[in-house]
C-alpha cells in the first residue's frame, strides 16, 4: 500500500481512507476493464453484443472473459476470489448476462446452470489451469466448445462450420 500511495502521489492515510486493503485497490483497478466489457455486452457488435444467437454470444463472452483474465489475472486474484467474487457488481452482471442467454436459448432451469457456467472463469480456477500448463487459448477453445454444445444452434443452421468469436470455423471435436 505504501508503494501504491507513493505512485499515486498521496499519503498512506489518504489511500487507506479510500481503500482499506489491497483487495479494494485491485477491485478498483479491475473495475475499469470490466465496465468496458459490460458496455460491449450491452451495446457492442455481435456476437459479443446483441444480435447473435445465444450460443455465439456465450462463446464470445468466454473469449472476452479469458482475454480479460489473461491480461489482468493478478488484479482478479487480488479482488475476486472466494466468496468475495460473488459479492462484486461485475459477478452480478456476468451472472445476469449468462442467465439471459440461457433463457433466450430456452435451457431448462437456467438458474441451476448459470453459476457452473461462470465457475471456469473464477480467477483461482483459471490460474490453476494456467499453472498446470494449459494455455489461455486451450482454455478459451474448451469454453467455446462447451458453449456451442450446451446451447442449441439458431434456426439458420448447425454449429459446425460456424465462425468462432475469434473468426475461425469451429469443428466438432474428434472429427
Amino acid at each position: 500500500m505504501g508503494q501504491i500511495a507513493r505512485l499515486a502521489g498521496v499519503g498512506r492515510a489518504t489511500l487507506y481512507r479510500r481503500f482499506p486493503d489491497v483487495a479494494s485497490v485491485a477491485l478498483a483497478l479491475l473495475d475499469e476493464h470490466e465496465r468496458r466489457l459490460q458496455h460491449e455486452l450491452i451495446r457492442g457488435v455481435p456476437p459479443l453484443g446483441p444480435g447473435a444467437d445465444p450460443a455465439d454470444r456465450l462463446a464470445a463472452f468466454y473469449v472476452a472473459m479469458t482475454s480479460l483474465l489473461d491480461q489482468h489475472l493478478h488484479l482478479a486474484l487480488g479482488a475476486e476470489t472466494g466468496n468475495a467474487r460473488f459479492g462484486t457488481g461485475a459477478y452480478g452482471f456476468w451472472r445476469a448476462h449468462v442467465r439471459s442467454l440461457l433463457v433466450a436459448a430456452t435451457v431448462p432451469d437456467p438458474d441451476a446452470l448459470v453459476d457452473p457456467l461462470l465457475a471456469p472463469l473464477g480467477p483461482e480456477v483459471y490460474a490453476h489451469q494456467r499453472a498446470q500448463g494449459i494455455s489461455g487459448q486451450r482454455i478459451t477453445d474448451g469454453l467455446v466448445w462447451l458453449a456451442r454444445r450446451l446451447l442449441p444452434p439458431n434456426a439458420a443452421g448447425s454449429p459446425e462450420g460456424r465462425p468462432s468469436p475469434t473468426g475461425q470455423a469451429s469443428t466438432p471435436a474428434g472429427r
